[in-house]
């Protein structure tokens, strides 16, 4: 069987879909209004009527439960809003700091494979992270990206010390992508600390400017797109 990492290969369309519509939303916006757009958007691609879109935002504080979370990973239930969402995986946290992409993807014309989507999708956070010189890493036995930590895992003891720095999380209608990665710029990282993120209580969670790097979210969202377009394809400004 392939590793995730084999199958992160050119996930391009087939055929004259053209380039897929890059929005970057301003300010913060609620979940359950995002939702909502983001199923409209997955109907009228799914029948034609509109181009692909990835969709990058940034959510006030809230948890949302994946269609594998369990109640007990949710620590402090009256802390934040919490969302019962139709994604993959487990709790997660979004808020002010964290870069959310929403990546609403036709993978009839690229590749109706949901295992190799993952990988392109982890393969597109790693690319973005090496492009600050910072090594971002998968698990076959749990998805998203860590980075590793040696300075924690001497002063801990510790056999292993890692990271989480980006998370994923998709559903598909109608081979229609949606929801999509979350990557930690420089959030709250105590706010995490109301789950167990993804379901892994034995590591911890990081980001961007925790690990030294004084990056800003315009920055962050450049490379993003430049990496994005070098595994999906071209993207345009909408």
């Amino acid at each position: 069987m392939k590793t995730r990492e084999a199958l992160a290969v050119l996930f391009g369309a087939e055929g004259e879909a053209g380039p897929v519509e890059w929005v970057v939303a301003e300010g913060l916006t609620g979940y359950e209004a995002a939702v909502a757009e983001m199923e409209a958007r997955v109907a009228l691609i799914a029948d034609g009527l509109a181009p692909e879109r990835v969709w990058l935002v940034e959510h006030p504080p809230l948890y949302t439960a994946g269609t594998s979370a369990k109640d007990e990973d949710l620590i402090a239930p009256e802390r934040f809003p919490v969302h019962r969402s139709g994604r993959g995986g487990q709790f997660t946290y979004h808020g002010p700091g964290q870069r959310v992409a929403y990546v609403m993807l036709d993978l009839k014309r690229r590749d109706p494979d949901l295992r190799r989507f993952v990988a392109a999708l982890e393969a597109w956070l790693i690319g973005t992270l090496d492009a600050f010189n910072v090594r971002g890493e998968r698990r076959e036995d749990r998805v998203g990206v860590w980075v590793r930590r040696p300075e924690k895992q001497a002063k801990s003891g510790a056999e292993s010390a890692e990271d989480k720095i980006a998370a994923i999380g998709i559903r598909v209608r109608r081979w229609v992508s949606f929801h999509g990665i979350a990557l930690n710029v420089e959030p709250e990282l105590t706010h995490f600390d109301g789950i167990v993120p993804c379901g892994v209580s034995d590591q911890g969670v990081t980001s961007l400017v925790d690990l030294g790097l004084p990056v800003t979210m315009p920055e962050v969202d450049s490379t993003l797109r430049a990496q994005f377009e070098r595994i999906f394809g071209p993207t345009i400004l909408a």
